[in-house]
């Protein structure tokens, strides 16, 4: 993977551009922007692995480097939801439960579950439109797509 840069190129399925920023080889975040950054690049193979998956090729993106920086509890959620198997769904109290150290009773846990995905810097590549119940840092027109497409 490159080493750093903005890469954006404009999904006719999601209506809106896929936006990533890479640095030190790690993604540092992903956007739905309506127009990408002036500095974008368009050719990468992140991208072109985003756009398979946009074309309904399954692919878990379990290889690429996140770079999370939020809190440790937030942390712990986003690593989970990177489990949840494409095509597959969950609602916040079962991934609280999931997420060493939280519990789904605790309504704080749940909250720290919201928070991580609302505050997510990397939707799709951690796929809070697995979770039910839960926010997407994606705006929703694009996060009813990516459900859509895995079947949710």
């Amino acid at each position: 993977m490159e080493d750093a840069g903005i890469y954006a190129r404009e999904s006719p399925y999601l209506e809106r551009f896929v936006q990533i920023g890479i640095a030190s080889g790690r993604v540092m975040s992903v956007s739905f922007p309506s127009a990408p950054e002036d500095n974008a690049g368009g050719e990468h193979e992140l991208l072109d692995r985003v756009f398979a998956y946009l074309q309904s090729e399954t692919d878990d993106f379990a290889d690429v480097q996140v770079a999370l920086t939020v809190p440790t509890d937030q942390r712990a959620v986003l690593e989970t939801v990177r489990d949840v198997p494409y095509g597959e769904q969950l609602t916040v109290e079962a991934l609280a439960r999931m997420t060493p150290g939280l519990s789904g009773d605790e309504e704080d846990d749940q909250r720290t579950v919201r928070t991580a995905l609302s505050e997510n810097p990397a939707p799709l590549l951690i796929p809070d439109h697995r979770v039910r119940d839960g926010p997407s840092a994606a705006p929703p027109p694009v996060e009813q797509r990516l459900r859509s497409l895995e079947g949710l």
